[in-house]
């Protein structure tokens, strides 16, 4: 069995730091250190296992974690890190608590409250039996509490707009007053452009981490992973001042033209004008209250416009504090969710790219590539399909919790079961985000390097996105045609000829049939 070192001086205090709490401003590291007080980060199969991850996720949290770690050893805290190949490390995070405690006479441990269920349940479980007390400190990272959300809405709808509308009155962000900032509270419908080509992507200034030696230890471990590792030149911030150089570069170089292209799909450009800033925002790097007050600063001071600052703080202090709601309302029971009765396996390709369809293509080999992709590619593309394809959502939600760097638990599960697939019957959207080539030729340039044509709905050149759009409106009516924003589609799907209908079905099921040669 493996040993904790029983030279470790004794603690009365054992501090557990995740690693999506790499919070150096936390009011545990602002007191003057502690010499009974240690502070324990561990790299744990446990966490690399629960989902197969993106290679550059394990790598940016490990690395990030090491760091972290290092500065807190610098700063004169006791730290204690184990790493994945530490022949002491119980790959578990009690089991290596309990080895820790018995091995420093501990009897008190302390923890920043997970953002992930099973984690919270896991140590709530364990603290019942454990021979330890175990003392729970809010993460202070985000700006409702977990359970804000659910007292908010009680036993009324969970409408978005609302709980922003109410944090934005409560933080004082983008007011005049009492009144919104323009006038009005929401600026969507001017952040809808497809962008021309003009103004130009800005560029990628982030620095290039060298990890080979540390992607080594991960793979001599056993860690299995997906995507390409880029340990030569791994681009994520690995500590907060990294994270504030991406924060001040977004600011002046991304944020001023984001508003209208936030949606936008480009065949040739990945980044466009998005922050990339979630890592290290769901990693506690960055505190979302900074990053909101230097967006707003920005529009106070003219250097970026209203209505793409809106759509910008509406991403972090509507959707972000919104969904962290949710999750905490509903688990565990919402991972579970299947309202649509979808089965169908994911194909091949979504751990290849290799398909002919070229949004897919492009999204999915983009995904692989850089554990990235807007939120655009994640629902209107990839989400898209997975929606009208029935594809299974107990196999979508952890293909999107492992492949993105910024997936956890707490933000993907609502965004992934309940946004996109809407596995939840509706309890967070009211339709289901699907669509017909023509958005996705409509948002960007992907139409026009695919084989498949756009405009056809029957034939072997016909893109499958539109026969699957209508054969899944058809499929689920009895579902959905109830709901007042797909009423158009229903009156248009009823004045479609019977024979019509028939031929789109058939061609929805050859489709389906050669799902993966696609």
């Amino acid at each position: 069995m493996n040993r904790v070192p029983q030279d470790l001086a004794p603690a009365a205090v054992l501090r557990l730091v995740l690693g999506d709490q790499l919070d150096p401003l936390h009011p545990w590291f602002e007191a003057r250190p502690d010499p009974q007080v240690l502070v324990v980060l561990m790299e744990i199969r446990q966490e690399t296992d629960y989902a197969l991850h993106h290679a550059q996720k394990v790598l940016a949290i490990f690395a990030a974690m090491r760091r972290f770690a290092r500065r807190l050893h610098e700063a004169g805290h006791r730290v204690h890190y184990l790493r994945i190949g530490n022949p002491h490390n119980r790959q578990s995070l009690t089991g290596n608590l309990d080895a820790l405690a018995q091995a420093t006479g501990a009897t008190m441990v302390e923890v920043q409250l997970p953002d992930e269920w099973r984690l919270d349940a896991q140590l709530r479980a364990h603290a019942a039996q454990a021979p330890y007390a175990l003392h729970w400190a809010d993460s202070r990272h985000f700006l409702s509490s977990r359970d804000e959300a659910a007292r908010f809405f009680g036993d009324g709808p969970w409408l978005m707009e609302r709980f922003y509308r109410h944090l934005r009155q409560r933080e004082q962000v983008l007011m005049e007053g009492r009144q919104p900032a323009g006038g009005r509270w929401n600026f969507d419908s001017e952040n809808r452009s497809r962008w021309p080509g003009d103004p130009p992507e800005p560029p990628d200034l982030r620095r290039r981490h060298a990890l080979s030696a540390l992607w080594q230890e991960i793979e001599a471990a056993g860690v299995r992973t997906m995507g390409e590792p880029c340990a030569e030149a791994l681009p994520w911030p690995l500590d907060r001042e990294e994270a504030l150089e991406d924060l001040q570069h977004f600011i002046a170089h991304g944020l001023p033209h984001f508003g209208p292209y936030q949606d936008a799909l480009s065949d040739s450009h990945e980044r466009l004008f998005h922050s990339l800033l979630s890592f290290a925002l769901n990693t506690k790097m960055l505190h979302p209250r900074e990053v909101i007050a230097a967006a707003e600063a920005a529009w106070r001071e003219g250097r970026a416009p209203l209505a793409g600052v809106e759509g910008f703080i509406r991403q972090i202090l509507g959707w972000r504090e919104y969904v962290r709601g949710v999750y905490w309302a509903r688990m565990p029971g919402y991972v579970e969710l299947n309202h649509l009765g979808h089965k169908r396996p994911l194909p091949a390709w979504f751990w290849t790219g290799r398909t002919r369809m070229r949004c897919l293509q492009q999204a999915i080999g983009q995904s692989l590539r850089a554990a990235h992709a807007h939120h655009i590619q994640r629902l209107m593309v990839i989400g898209n399909f997975a929606l009208l394809a029935g594809l299974d959502p107990a196999e979508v939600h952890p293909w999107y919790l492992g492949i993105y760097i910024d997936a956890f638990e707490w933000v993907e599960a609502p965004n992934t079961l309940g946004m996109s697939q809407f596995a939840d019957g509706g309890a967070i959207t009211t339709k289901p985000y699907v669509s017909s080539a023509a958005y996705l030729d409509r948002m960007g340039d992907h139409c026009r390097h695919c084989p498949y044509d756009k405009r056809q709905r029957l034939g072997e050149r016909a893109c499958p996105f539109n026969a699957l759009y209508w054969d899944f409106m058809d499929r689920h009516a009895q579902r959905l045609r109830h709901l007042p924003r797909l009423a158009p589609v229903y009156r248009q799907l009823e004045r479609m000829a019977a024979e019509d209908l028939a031929a789109v079905r058939a061609q929805a099921r050859a489709t389906l049939e050669r799902l993966e040669s696609l």
